[in-house]
């Protein structure tokens, strides 16, 4: 399973159920590595993409603790077992976490690659992701090189998880 997140230089994520920043290479990034594969969020997630409708071109698995929550469009389940049992239908390589904090922290652990957005900037933030540089068991396999969008700096880094 992969995990896939923009992370500020404190490991930030999000500020009052929003992105920090859009960088248009990394919305790009993000949509080339998703299209066509298995997604899964929190419903919070979901309720900040456009009308709060799934992502095209994707199977979105949504978690929710609200069991009388619908979305047209995305297959909804209430336990983190009950995602998983779902995910056994899917190849591992082809299923994203994409978020919010919470849903990450909980899958995490059944991922063995994260596609990191590392953007050398701390933003006001409320939201984090568990620094990777500080667990033994993930290290950085791929970086590539420093890219800018106007004065903002970032990196694409992949990290994987040692079995």
């Amino acid at each position: 399973m992969n995990v896939i997140v923009a992370v500020d230089k404190n490991w930030a994520i999000g500020l009052k159920n929003k992105l920090l920043v859009s960088i248009p290479e990394d919305m790009k990034f993000f949509r080339t590595e998703t299209t066509g594969k298995v997604v899964v969020m929190g419903r919070k997630t979901l309720e900040t993409f456009p009308g709060g409708m799934p992502l095209k071109n994707r199977t979105n698995i949504v978690l929710t603790s609200n069991r009388s929550y619908e979305a047209k469009g995305a297959l909804i389940f209430h336990t983190v077992e009950e995602v998983l049992e779902e995910l056994k239908k899917y190849p591992s390589e082809d299923v994203y976490i994409i978020g919010g904090g919470t849903v990450y922290e909980q899958f995490l652990p059944y991922c063995s690659v994260a596609h990191v957005t590392r953007i050398d900037y701390a933003y006001e933030a409320d939201t984090f992701f568990p620094n990777l540089d500080e667990l033994p068991e993930w290290s950085v396999e791929a970086t590539s090189g420093e890219k800018t969008y106007y004065d903002l700096e970032f990196e694409f880094v992949k990290y994987v998880k040692k079995h």
